[in-house]
């Protein structure tokens, strides 16, 4: 279909995966992967008013906004009437709807009217992943109200300065730190306990104690962490900076799962100078069957029926050796890799 004039709330983007799960479109996964959570995106011809420096959806970025890619992926648009059909004869391994809004200030509206229709007419859980830049106060509880029950907030940097090198003004961009930890703060009182999950990107600038020390910060407040990988996206204005080792993020990754469970926190690990991990608090005999069971290296995020939903099959990497987020448990030889590199300092 054309896309040119499509506009939410009738039209949204959807992700490739997703597409693929509510058979919309033809494909396969890498490992049979499957995307248990239909990922919507909302949809105006003039795009975001946000320039994150790292963002496929970044008004800098020099291609129309519904042709831009998002995390790598392709969004086709579809009309949500036709997108709720598919998700009432889903496979049974979807669990989740999550409407991610953009910083536009039509988003708020029509994201309550997609919510609405999607509480009315599917029998899938509907999760937020919200822009606080654009929200009332008074949002937060007209969501809640609405039938949501988790939201996401994309605070993305771990520290006060890169967030305002990428997304404030070091940018020209709209967004305030202070507003994202305001309204994180509100989100986990009006949702409750774990019920708020925040992006992290790993490898934009910060040292792994200043990503543990934020990680350490969220979970002591009650929300979760959701960890991705920088993926450069072409024309962001970050497209050639390279990812992060795959040892930096395998440790980070490992640091949230162990905080997460209550095995460790921020105060009992140590650094090296450049903070890098060197010891996550626990012995040894401890540590290794957890790292052997694959989990802390998993994709993170709204989990339903005790596992994740919103598992992003390579969404911030191409299928290959290296999975920065296992949309599934990874298998011996897979461990053997993650074991190797894991305290390298180099790769």
């Amino acid at each position: 279909m054309s896309n040119n004039g499509y506009s939410s709330p009738e039209f949204v983007k959807i992700s490739r995966a997703s597409a693929i799960s509510l058979n919309i479109m033809s494909g396969w996964m890498y490992k049979s992967a499957v995307n248990r959570c239909v990922n919507l995106l909302l949809q105006y011809p003039e795009g975001c008013y946000a320039n994150c420096a790292y963002c496929g959806l970044a008004r800098h970025r020099p291609y129309k906004y519904e042709e831009r890619s998002f995390i790598h992926v392709d969004w086709p648009i579809y009309s949500i009437d036709f997108i709720i059909e598919k998700i009432n004869s889903a496979p049974k391994y979807v669990k989740r709807t999550c409407i991610s809004m953009i910083t536009n200030k039509k988003a708020f509206k029509d994201t309550c009217t997609i919510l609405s229709k999607l509480k009315s007419s599917t029998n899938l859980p509907v999760s937020i992943l919200i822009s606080p830049t654009i929200l009332k106060d008074d949002a937060l509880r007209t969501f809640k109200d609405l039938g949501a029950d988790k939201i996401g907030i994309a605070i993305d940097l771990a520290t006060e300065e890169l967030f305002d090198r990428f997304r404030g003004r070091g940018v020209k961009g709209p967004h305030l730190w202070d507003r994202y930890w305001g309204i994180l703060e509100k989100g986990i009182q009006e949702f409750g306990y774990k019920n708020v999950g925040v992006h992290l990107i790993v490898g934009l600038g910060e040292t792994e104690e200043e990503m543990v020390k934020i990680m350490d910060r969220i979970h002591r407040m009650g929300a979760t962490n959701h960890l991705f990988s920088f993926f450069q996206e072409e024309g962001s204005l970050l497209e050639g900076r390279p990812q992060p080792p795959w040892s930096q993020y395998l440790r980070v990754q490992l640091a949230r799962h162990l905080i997460e469970a209550g095995l460790t926190s921020y105060g009992q690990m140590e650094f090296n100078r450049q903070g890098n991990i060197i010891d996550f608090g626990l012995p040894q005999a401890e540590l290794e069957p957890i790292v052997q069971s694959g989990i802390p290296f998993m994709t993170t995020g709204c989990i339903d029926d005790g596992e994740v939903s919103c598992n992003r099959p390579f969404g911030n990497c191409l299928p290959g050796e290296r999975q920065w987020n296992y949309p599934y448990r990874p298998d011996s030889e897979e461990i053997k890799l993650i074991k190797k590199a894991l305290f390298s300092q180099k790769n």
